[in-house]
């Protein structure tokens, strides 16, 4: 699992941070990306990556502010040229159904590929075999939400040495053991993989945070996440203005890592006023709350390790 970071900046693009998107790479998991948010220009920004627009099978939206939609059209436009013929299936707040009904209508735009949209409000959004993904309701003014996507855990190690000691040979046997709760072998015997089996492998938790206001009703949302990702639109100094403007700052972010468990915290929706030469101040507040801070910039990416 990796996050690719397309787009860290707030309200309006830059010259430095473009606007929000962020692409989840389960490539190996499930030969997919699904993408939080598409600012403007995100088409262009994944232009610089070796992301392929026909691998995007979900998309989620935090909320319906310009800089976090403005770049669906185009994207969804895009995808029935570079090879899209696979469902793609955008989760949003009310009104992104809508959104995007009007803008490939006005526009005259077919796509190729199926496409389906679901509003939600909170709770449970999506589950297959391997990840649950569910939402929670931000403090943005408007209807923003936050998304925790937890995978789902693996069956441990196969301890062959006990298979051994038990009469049990290497072969296509093991895999058939590991897969299946109750094995019968060539020979008749019953094979219970639970006992020739470690722990299970716990799953990896990710959790991607719209913009919000800091509030320690989100600590649950966020509890032992693997990786954190959260607004810190301004800097410590600006807390007033944070408030009024329903967003979080680098030090209250770091304060729900801290108070959540969680294994590493990722800022991003960095307000257009701090340049290049303000990041290290920014990490600094951040990481004097919480050390495994990292901040993040066009094209930065985390890989989530399997555990």
């Amino acid at each position: 699992m990796e996050l690719n970071f397309l787009g860290t900046g707030s309200g309006v693009p830059s010259k430095e941070r473009n606007v929000s998107a962020i692409a989840l790479k389960l490539l190996q998991e499930q030969n997919s990306i699904w993408l939080f948010d598409c600012g403007e220009a995100t088409q262009h920004q994944i232009l610089h990556t070796n992301i392929k627009p026909r691998k995007i099978t979900k998309i989620f939206i935090t909320h319906m502010h310009g800089d976090h939609i403005f770049g669906l059209p185009g994207l969804l436009s895009s995808r029935s040229f570079q090879g899209g013929e696979e469902l793609l299936t955008i989760y949003g707040p009310e009104g992104i159904k809508d959104y995007i009904d009007t803008s490939l209508a006005v526009s005259g735009t077919t796509l190729t590929y199926p496409l389906s949209i679901i509003e939600f409000t909170e709770g449970k959004l999506f589950e297959d075999a391997q990840f649950t993904v569910s939402c929670k309701k931000l403090d943005h003014g408007i209807a923003s939400y936050g998304f925790r996507i937890t995978e789902k855990d693996k069956p441990g190690k196969l301890l062959a040495d006990k298979l051994k000691a038990a009469g049990i040979e290497p072969g296509p046997i093991y895999q058939q053991i590991k897969e299946n709760d109750v094995v019968r072998t060539n020979d008749g015997q019953i094979i219970h993989r639970k006992q020739f089996i470690g722990s299970d492998k716990k799953g990896r938790v990710i959790t991607i945070m719209g913009d919000t206001r800091a509030s320690h009703h989100n600590r649950t949302f966020v509890e032992g996440s693997d990786v954190l990702v959260h607004e810190a639109t301004f800097g410590h100094e600006k807390a007033d203005l944070a408030k009024a403007y329903f967003h979080s700052t680098t030090k209250q972010a770091a304060t729900l890592a801290d108070e959540s468990n969680v294994e590493k915290l990722v800022l991003t929706h960095i307000s257009s006023r701090y340049q290049q030469s303000d990041d290290q101040k920014l990490l600094t507040e951040a990481r004097e709350i919480f050390p495994k801070t990292e901040l993040a910039h066009d094209f930065h990416q985390v890989t989530i390790h399997s555990k």
